[in-house]
């Protein structure tokens, strides 16, 4: 019987993971996908919100600025992609200025550090492609851009690292109360666990519903996206907001870490939990709203499209305590900011687990995690040193984002690897540029092929292989 059963290996399932093996426990991730970050952490914003738009006394507040002020010593420690650039919440009518000042007011009571309201004109300043139409702006100091992939794989990696074990491809189908804690049926056999930490997105509510008798609904909300190439964009450097509503955020236009213009996302509720399809209507919305912030927005230049869902619950926070099945834990409806929250969430859970297991740090604890090298962000020198200790990283792979073939084996080598060319691309950035793999696949298949012991025509794009490969 292990301690504590996470489901779920997005974002806030392994950030959970990662400080859980701060203690002395058995812990164990399960996931139905092959992968961590297959759910709603792969397809968002990759934004760290600076916790102005939550309101004040809510979980989503609390968790949101705490969130925040972890992130930048996580990137640094586990090697994650982080940027702090600023963002700007821009109103076009003057009558909205007033709209501005109160959520400037909302985020201070939040405890969010360097806030300020600027004009129209000064907000041109600092980024010369917003419209004419900008009247004022929030402008937030502390709000940043990271990347979800690398961090949630490297909460994931620091986790394995300190013990944790990760059952991938692995779908719980049951859970039984039990005199001792729990009995998790899945399509890989079953575990014994005294607590259940539930973080399974949009499938919160199906999963709490097979063991508490209050019912949870979550609403998955759509969100669809535009990326463009990284050459000739007249880009942003901070993340442009526009005034939200009760749908969210509204639409943005932001850098990515990786120098890509990002712009979306549009908000739909939808009754299907898979329908992650672009639309004609949803991608006119994000040119015309992205349009209205900024201008010359290069939409010639988009090389994918994509749509993310969000776990929406009913409570409009986040629902995360124990719920009426003693030691079996809701961390439910993370819509946005969880991206930002997954860390400080991860504590937060804590606390409640330590309330039915007493929780004892251990010594051993590791902290730190070496990243995956990016031959791309190298210079000269340092290239040809690893070049002559490797030369896997001598071949190119993928030409649009220099990708070299050393950096895929190491995705594909390491603890909790890459089995599928998703796999490879969130690890990598193999695939991620303007001919999206058309180039690069071949090579990424055949070493996947490689390292399963499989053909090549077996390699899948993502999902669940029919026999157990990790």
């Amino acid at each position: 019987m292990v301690d504590v059963v996470i489901i779920g290996a997005g974002a806030v399932g392994c950030a959970a993971a990662m400080e859980l093996s701060r203690y002395r426990l058995s812990v164990c991730v399960v996931d139905k996908e092959s992968d961590v970050c297959e759910g709603t952490t792969k397809a968002n914003s990759a934004i760290v919100h600076a916790g102005f738009d939550a309101k004040p006394g809510t979980l989503k507040a609390k968790l949101n600025v705490r969130g925040s002020e972890m992130m930048e010593e996580l990137s640094k420690k586990l090697q994650f992609a982080y940027i702090r650039n600023q963002a700007m919440v821009l109103c076009f009518d003057k009558n909205d200025l007033g709209a501005l000042e109160e959520l400037k007011a909302k985020g201070e009571k939040n405890g969010v550090r360097e806030l300020s309201i600027i004009t129209g004109d000064e907000a041109r300043a600092l980024e010369p492609n917003l419209t004419d139409e900008v009247q004022g702006a929030l402008l937030a100091k502390t709000s940043a851009i990271v990347c979800p992939f690398e961090m949630t794989i490297a909460f994931a990696e620091n986790a394995l690292a300190n013990g944790v074990e990760f059952k991938l491809s692995t779908a719980v189908t049951g859970i039984e109360k039990t005199a001792e804690g729990f009995d998790i049926q899945t399509t890989r056999g079953s575990i014994e666990a005294k607590t259940v930490i539930n973080a399974a997105g949009v499938y919160a509510d199906r999963i709490h519903g097979m063991v508490c008798k209050t019912p949870l609904k979550i609403i998955p909300r759509k969100g669809e996206y535009m990326l463009m190439d990284k050459e000739n964009v007249p880009t942003v450097s901070r993340t442009i907001f526009q005034l939200p509503t009760k749908m969210g955020k509204g639409i943005l236009v932001t850098p990515t870490v990786h120098g890509n213009l990002l712009a979306g996302p549009t908000a739909q509720d939808i009754d299907d939990k898979e329908n992650t399809a672009t639309t004609g209507e949803g991608l006119a919305e994000v040119r015309a709203k992205g349009s209205l912030s900024v201008k010359n927005v290069p939409w010639g230049k988009v090389i994918t499209s994509f749509t993310g869902l969000r776990a929406v619950g009913e409570s409009g926070d986040f629902m995360i305590g124990e719920s009426d099945t003693e030691g079996f834990f809701d961390a439910a409806g993370i819509e946005s900011p969880g991206l930002t929250s997954a860390p400080a969430i991860g504590e937060y859970l804590c606390e409640l687990i330590a309330k039915r297991i007493p929780l004892e740090r251990k010594e051993s604890f590791i902290d730190t995690r070496q990243g995956l090298i990016h031959f791309a962000q190298l210079d000269d020198k340092a290239r040809d040193e690893l070049i002559k200790k490797d030369p896997a990283y001598g071949k190119i792979v993928c030409r649009c984002c220099t990708v070299t073939e050393g950096e895929i084996r190491d995705a594909i080598d390491r603890p909790l690897g890459a089995t599928t060319l998703d796999g490879v691309k969130r690890r990598t950035g193999a695939g991620m540029g303007r001919c999206q793999g058309g180039f690069c696949s071949p090579t990424s298949m055949a070493l996947i092929a490689e390292k399963l012991g499989i053909k090549i025509e077996a390699v899948r794009k993502n999902g669940v292989y029919e026999s157990e490969v990790r």
